[in-house]
């Protein structure tokens, strides 16, 4: 079993950055793939980011390459999603996920495991 607390979130303007972070509670957290989704009103969640439970894969949506940053620090049990040059598209609840198969999956519906969301919003 995995808890996960998203903190972080919070009013930026475009251009700016936020860095989320996924605190995980539980055993074997390394041992876990981890993600960020998010999700727009009325949508399903979408996958942001994604690193494999080894650290030696990670995919990205196309829309927010070479912006959005995965990271984990296993010592803090923490997983980071560093976002930079935010733009009001990015507007959205973000959620951590884990799921503990070998094989890093882009749906939603393969990961067990949610934090609560934080919102993140950038104006214009």
């Amino acid at each position: 079993q995995v808890q996960l607390v998203e903190s972080g979130g919070g009013l930026v303007q475009t251009g700016g950055s936020l860095r989320l972070s996924c605190v995980a509670s539980g055993r074997h957290f390394n041992n876990y793939n981890m993600a960020w989704f998010r999700q727009f009103p009325g949508k399903e969640r979408e996958i942001v980011a994604a690193m494999q439970w080894s650290g030696e894969s990670t995919y990205y949506a196309n829309s927010v390459k070479g912006r959005f940053t995965i990271s984990r620090d296993i010592a803090k049990n923490t997983v980071y999603l560093q976002m930079n040059s935010l733009k009001p598209e990015d507007t959205a609840v973000y959620y951590c996920a884990a799921e503990g198969s070998m094989v890093l999956f882009h749906s939603s519906e393969r990961y067990d495991y949610w934090g609560q969301g934080t919102q993140v919003t950038v104006s214009s």
